[in-house]
């Protein structure tokens, strides 16, 4: 009989529209811009009389005269039907100049992005020196050159703007002309301008989207300025600008004239303005992983339980008690951490192992509240340090234990260290944030921390910035600032994943050497049970956001328990052994916003039988320091074979 296979769940990601919704201020930009726009669009089909045609014995009529609901002007005519054909053109003019803005000046600086050299020298000179004059000063004298009228104001508006494109597209063109693909495209036999709209263009695009979203408004503005001084819209053609300057003249005596089309101006520009607010978050790839807000400077903690706190002794530095993490993007709840307990003794290393996405970053994070809220949450659980739990602790105590008695090595040193100050100046802001010094004592310190990870040259290594450096030298800097403070745990983030073999074992002999030496806890985290024999005092092997196996290295090692334990000893090679077969793990791991009712590993299992699909598996007691979550768990005879 075979199985069938489960109907593909809905994304929880919101789309474009839910996203732009959830932002209440673009909503309302959208509405309001909508129903103008809609009005404006409608104008030859709406019952309104010609807007230029006057009648003096119906001049400066009030609001809501009887077939003039918004009055009239100084030569009687309509002031609705001006309003709503003048909107036609202020809005049609506007959107206009900013679509030949956008075009030149996006093409300006994709071009001098791309090419740098000469051709970005003269093109962004010639930028410069458009910006060297104040922009509306600018736009009269273009207007002065070519004659008043709608169109030339339009050229003027379009020109004076060309330069906010050309700058934002070169600064980001920059970036993206030298990565990567761009060289592979280049390899690949493509030509210039094929690279450039092909491959740069696509990825500078959110930008100038974002860009003619927020400048429309303004254009708009400036149309409505030149019309205002009689430069833009000639009589007795009607913009929002002209409408505002004909009726400047009676102001006092007559102030719906020019009230009216104020008001109408400010409307369009002020909802486009929070329209192109709405549509940058919908561009932000951030926002669109269904995070509806900015994260904040620690994890949220939404429990409604706390575990009894375990009983502790003088050697327990670390306790985690049930911690469950989730993320809720969009409608769907990813349970990236389903309820671990774990325990760190001074002077221990303990390895927490697993494939990619199991749930081992996000429970390191956890315990200082590093993972961002939104999308994150702890939603139980307890992380005792020292008898202390942290997730009671108020925001500046957990500010005073990161970076001091807790420390973190990532992965990535080089995206760890800032690459605008020196490693120098890095060390001794690690140093002086916890400690009372001073900066030549702070600096000393530095040099001595340097040494303690074995870095030749000290002195000159503080001048250094860390792109100056090789990865193994940033990574024992990293290092160095995780022991500024004398850390009591250390937790380690697969720090030797990014490193050749040589200068990952003089890492991984360095943490050891400075545990056994200073008694620092290490939580170390890693999918490669090779580095994890080297180091690690006891192991726990994490699944699908639970422990599914915990116990010493070397009986773990020597006879593991747990299927999953076994297939992933069995992908590591063993020196000596050429004969020795590595099997890869059959199957993919669980999605975590779906997991199933039982074992999450049974589908890829060799042993599963069908209770262990049933219900949640428990951990079940090995001996005085193994436990294992299976029905089925190996035995000698398995692990042989």
């Amino acid at each position: 009989m075979t199985a069938t296979a489960p109907p593909k769940a809905a994304s929880g990601r919101p789309d474009s529209l839910r996203l732009l919704l959830n932002n209440t201020l673009a909503t309302a930009g959208l509405i309001v811009l909508g129903v103008i726009v809609l009005i404006a669009l409608a104008a030859p089909i709406l019952p309104l009389p010609d807007p230029n045609v006057t009648a003096p014995a119906d001049r400066l009529l009030p609001v809501g005269t009887p077939g003039h609901l918004l009055g009239t002007d100084a030569l009687g005519r309509d002031m609705l039907s001006r309003l709503i054909w003048g909107s036609q053109i202020s809005l049609a003019v506007g959107v206009a100049a900013m679509l030949i803005a956008a075009f030149f000046g996006s093409l300006i600086g994709l071009v001098a992005g791309y090419a740098r050299g000469r051709v970005d020298n003269i093109l962004m000179r010639g930028i410069d020196m458009m910006q060297a004059f104040p922009y509306i000063l600018l736009a009269l004298a273009i207007v002065a050159v070519l004659g008043p009228g709608l169109l030339n104001a339009l050229y003027a508006i379009a020109v004076i703007n060309i330069p906010f494109f050309a700058r934002n597209v070169r600064g980001v063109a920059i970036g993206y002309a030298r990565r990567e693909f761009v060289d592979a495209a280049r390899l690949s036999g493509k030509s210039h301008a094929q690279i450039l709209f092909g491959e740069i263009l696509p990825n500078v695009m959110p930008v100038i989207v974002i860009a003619m979203s927020t400048t429309v408004g303004w254009m708009i503005l400036e149309t409505a300025g030149l019309s205002f001084l009689g430069l833009g819209a000639q009589p007795p053609q009607a913009d929002l600008g002209s409408m505002l300057g004909e009726g400047r003249k009676i102001l006092f005596t007559s102030p719906h004239v020019s009230v009216i089309p104020g008001l109408t101006i400010f409307a369009v520009v002020m909802s486009i303005n929070l329209l192109g607010d709405g549509v940058r978050d919908v561009l932000d790839p951030r926002l669109r992983s269904g995070a509806l807000a900015r994260p904040g400077a620690r994890t949220k903690v939404d429990r409604d339980d706390v575990p009894a706190q375990p009983a502790a002794s003088d050697t327990d530095v670390l306790q985690v008690r049930d911690l469950r993490t989730e993320f809720r993007i969009g409608s769907s709840v990813y349970k990236a951490v389903g309820g671990i307990d774990l325990d760190i003794r001074q002077g221990e290393c303990v390895g927490l192992v697993g494939e990619s996405g199991s749930g081992k970053s996000v429970s390191a994070m956890s315990i200082m509240g590093l993972v961002p809220t939104p999308p994150g949450a702890i939603r139980g659980g307890a992380a005792y340090l020292k008898g202390e739990d942290l997730f009671a602790a108020d925001d500046e105590r957990i500010r005073g234990l990161r970076g001091n008695a807790v420390s973190h090595v990532f992965q990535d040193p080089l995206s760890t260290l800032h690459p605008l100050f020196s490693v120098g100046d890095q060390l001794i802001e690690a140093i002086r944030v916890h400690q009372p010094l001073g900066r030549a004592a702070a600096r000393d310190k530095a040099i001595d921390l340097l040494k303690r990870v074995r870095i030749p040259n000290p002195e000159e290594r503080l001048k250094a910035y860390p792109h100056e450096l090789s990865g193994g030298i940033r990574q024992r800097i990293c290092i160095a600032m995780a022991l500024a403070n004398d850390a009591t745990l250390l937790i380690a983030d697969e720090p030797t994943t990014a490193l050749d073999v040589t200068v990952q074992a003089q890492v991984l002999s360095l943490l050891d050497k400075l545990r056994r030496e200073h008694s620092t806890a290490i939580l170390f985290i890693t999918h490669d049970f090779g580095v994890v024999s080297a180091i690690c005092d006891r192991i726990a092997v994490m699944y699908a956001g639970r422990i599914v196996e915990t116990g010493p290295t070397a009986e773990i090692l020597a006879s593991p328990a747990h299927p999953y334990t076994s297939k992933l000893i069995d992908c590591v090679p063993v020196l000596g052994q050429p004969e020795r077969r590595l099997d890869a793990i059959a199957g993919r791991p669980p999605v975590v916003n779906n997991l199933p009712p039982g074992c999450a590993f049974a589908e890829r299992c060799p042993k599963a039988e069908d209770d262990c699909r049933t219900a949640p598996v428990p951990m079940f007691a090995r001996g005085p320091e193994r436990a294992v979550r299976c029905l089925h768990p190996m035995d000698d005879t398995d692990a042989d074979t």
